[in-house]
């Protein structure tokens, strides 16, 4: 008989350090040191190298997604470290509670954890539907109203940095203004401001100033690159081979659509399910009156965003909605669904028409909502230019970079023939 998992109790938030997977990287900062805010002790892992793949493989049976293979992999290889004391060690793992994988990872890291000689160490799930929970982890009104400005002013300072450092003058200037902002972003959180739409409203208008200050060279040629995909592999510099890295040495500006968006996806997604197969009408209204809240949000960044013309703010949810029903219905929703789809609609029309969809193995519902849907945006916008790059344990990162770069060449291409046609239209005038 199985003994009961070890459970992170109350007594463990004073001694305990949890250990969590990084992912989106400037987000990610900012909601640590909220937990860091509300008593937790919290660090987000950054070792990278073959051995995180190589444990990976051995503790995880390898037709599991690429993802969850790298994330726990990551995580044994920390505690094989002998950085962390063992006794006084937690793991963080979120939890979508959706059809995907990703909402089984915790029971694949028991398991694994279990076969490396971890059995005792205790896993906090991070949720927002009550799945798995621990007597010493809550999550609290305050803690949620900070994890939502640290979202909504993170992906900001994502959108900003992207749309400004292919083009900065003193190298490495616009990644010193994205820590600055952390630091002051998590001094208002240590302080319990910062997080009412007033205090955001300021923040990001603030925020968008500052970087418009940057000295930038506009003349630079650079190619227009989106990234979609699965969350993790999007996001991950760990899982995409530092994809927006090697992009920006590549002369590319990068767009990368926000968590926010994932997190609207996914009350509309229990929207929908209400509607279509009944439930709760109490928790429909909640879940209508989170999303209105995130959406209002969101509209206030888009329209600090535009303030200087020449910034492209994200696309509002709302019209994310209307791209998807352009192509597939919105009943797609294993993984990342139809919000994939919709997103290479999106970057399409915000000029990113160079997109690259990041595919890991493993993962079904990507294939099909990403690159099973490339002949379909084809024909609605024959100016697309979309690269599936598939990413597992044995992939080359040369052949992926290949790859991207055969893209890159297409996009220079294309971005020559523009210029021409606006050269002969001038002329003709």
């Amino acid at each position: 008989m199985k003994a009961i998992d070890p459970q992170f109790t109350r007594e463990m938030r004073d001694t305990h350090t949890i250990l969590a997977p990084n992912m989106a990287t400037t987000q990610f900062r900012l909601l640590v040191n909220v937990l860091k805010d509300e008593g937790y002790t919290v660090k987000l892992l950054e070792n990278e190298g073959p051995q995180v793949v190589r444990k990976g493989l051995k503790y995880v049976h390898n037709d599991t997604c690429y993802p969850a293979l790298l994330v726990i992999g990551q995580m044994i290889d920390a505690l094989d470290s002998g950085e962390y004391d063992l006794d006084r060690t937690a793991l963080a793992i979120t939890q979508t509670g959706g059809g995907c994988r990703a909402s089984n990872y915790i029971h694949l890291l028991r398991k694994a954890l279990d076969k490396a000689g971890y059995g005792t160490i205790p896993i906090v799930s991070l949720n927002l539907k009550g799945m798995n929970r621990n007597s010493g982890f809550r999550i609290t009104l305050r803690m949620l109203r900070k994890g939502i400005a640290a979202l909504l002013c993170g992906d900001t300072l994502m959108l900003l940095k992207n749309q400004v450092r292919p083009y900065e003058v003193n190298h490495g200037e616009t990644q010193r203004l994205v820590d600055r902002w952390i630091e002051r972003l998590s001094e208002q959180y240590a302080r319990g401001k910062g997080y009412t739409k007033r205090a955001m409203t300021a923040d990001l208008r603030q925020m968008v100033a500052e970087f418009a200050t940057i000295e930038t060279d506009y003349d630079r040629p650079v190619v227009k690159v989106g990234i979609v995909g699965e969350i993790y592999m999007k996001y991950a510099p760990l899982g995409n081979n530092h994809l927006e890295d090697y992009l920006v040495s590549q002369s590319c500006e990068v767009m990368l659509p926000g968590l926010m968006g994932f997190m609207l996806y996914g009350l509309q997604n229990q929207l929908e399910d209400i509607k279509l197969y009944g439930g709760s009408k109490i928790r429909y209204a909640i879940m209508w009156y989170i999303k209105h809240y995130l959406a209002i949000l969101e509209d206030i960044m888009i329209e600090e965003v535009d303030r200087i013309k020449r910034f492209v703010p994200p696309v509002p949810f709302r019209k994310t909605i209307e791209s998807a029903e352009e192509v597939i219905s919105l009943g797609c929703k294993m993984g990342e669904g139809w919000l994939l789809t919709a997103e290479m609609r999106d970057l399409a029309e915000m000029g990113y028409r160079n997109i690259i969809c990041a595919q890991p193995f493993g993962c079904l519902p990507n294939h099909i909502v990403g690159k099973g849907m490339i002949r379909r945006l084809k024909e609605l916008d024959e100016q697309v230019n979309i690269v599936p790059i598939d990413y597992d344990p044995g992939a080359t990162r040369v052949n992926q970079e290949n790859r991207i770069k055969l893209m890159l060449a297409v996009a220079n291409e294309n971005r020559m023939e523009e210029l021409e046609r606006k050269r002969a239209n001038y002329k003709d005038r």
